[in-house]
């Protein structure tokens, strides 16, 4: 077979020209509309925003680039012999005849294979439901990583094969980055770390996007996760970036169900039997509301009697087992209705009181 000669191209119809000139012109803007949104996104990766006036430049850049192998190849196509356009256009016709159309096309695959993967993974289907369930917190979570992970085998694909087909010994390339892997990887341990604990994490079902943990003093929401850290949300709407080699305990809030444990003090006049005979039946009729019915388990409310002789109070002490995430708006819940109720029997919930005793010394006698 003998070898792509870009000069036959000029001596086709003018009608082909026209239809090469149009395909030329819709590579361009696809490689320039991607090498301009790549810079918009390093951009986005760099925390001092006064870098994204240089790499908005850089795009533009990109796009001047791209405009003038587009202008030089037109010259080449049409017979427009003004130099150095014409000779740049031979020279990329040439290219693009021998090596270009197959990187084209390897990386236009790429892309394809990339949006495809994005849109197949959000076609799964988790079912929605009111309740928090932890099936649907592990779908969520492995769904998010399979996403990446397939996202960066395409991309690493698809370089491997452009790289080969420009010509590059790919087999040496790939030793040498196995080589420096091994390098970067007795330097970057903890990140080494991260990943390997994060696999367990996922792997044992530990927690997942959704739930709701502590890690040391740090207390908030899953809001994202990967195999390296885990990004989580507190009440303030603080957000949180912990690297998963420094989890040692991480306690679970949302697993499948939760305890609300309220404790209720009554004066040391009060009758203590009294008063938790009352809160026995305020707590019942909580828990038989049907407005918050759903919000709990099938096991009833405990009163598990008086819990401590505090200072100034009797505590007692109430637990209801919830559905998981519920334990917080429960405990807030009864806890209005439980100080509306005792203030309706008469029984006194204390506050700190202080006994000042002063005392006076007798004057000495004559």
């Amino acid at each position: 077979m003998e070898p792509f000669n870009p000069v036959q191209l000029q001596g086709t119809q003018q009608w082909i020209k026209f239809l090469l000139a149009f395909f030329a012109l819709g590579v361009a803007y696809t490689v320039g509309r991607a090498g301009s949104r790549l810079a918009h996104w390093v951009a986005r990766l760099t925390p001092d925003r006064r870098d994204d006036a240089f790499w908005r430049v850089v795009g533009w850049v990109w796009w001047a680039v791209v405009l003038f192998a587009l202008v030089s190849f037109g010259h080449f196509l049409f017979e427009i012999k003004v130099e150095p356009l014409y000779t740049w256009g031979l020279l990329l016709a040439r290219w693009m005849g021998s090596r270009g159309l197959a990187v084209l096309l390897i990386l236009a695959a790429t892309y394809f294979a990339y949006r495809l993967v994005e849109v197949l993974v959000r076609r799964i289907k988790i079912p929605q439901k009111p309740e928090f369930e932890r099936e649907q917190v592990r779908i969520q979570t492995l769904m998010a990583v399979i996403e990446s992970t397939l996202k960066g085998g395409v991309i690493s694909v698809g370089v491997l094969l452009a790289l080969a087909n420009m010509g590059l010994n790919i087999g040496a390339l790939i030793a040498g980055a196995g080589i420096a892997g091994l390098a970067i990887s007795f330097a970057a341990q903890n990140l080494v770390r991260d990943v390997i604990n994060g696999f367990f994490i996922l792997l044992e079902d530990q927690y997942g996007v959704g739930d709701v943990i502590k890690v040391g003093d740090i207390a908030g929401g899953v809001e994202r996760m990967n195999l390296r850290l885990s990004v989580l949300r507190d009440l303030e709407g603080k957000l949180h970036f912990v690297p998963h080699g420094q989890i040692s305990t991480v306690t679970v809030l949302s697993h499948v169900w939760a305890r609300a444990v309220v404790d209720v003090g009554v004066a040391y006049g009060a009758d203590v039997d009294r008063a938790i005979a009352v809160i026995e039946d305020e707590a019942q009729k909580f828990y038989d509301d049907p407005e918050w019915r759903e919000k709990f388990t099938d096991e009833r409310p405990q009163v598990l009697g008086v819990n401590e002789l505090g200072d100034s109070a009797v505590v007692i002490r109430v637990m209801f087992t919830v559905q998981a995430k519920q334990q917080w708006g429960v405990g807030r819940e009864f806890k209005r209705r439980i100080k509306n109720r005792l203030d309706a029997e008469g029984i006194e919930i204390p506050f700190p009181q202080r006994t000042v005793w002063l005392r006076q010394d007798q004057e000495p006698q004559a």
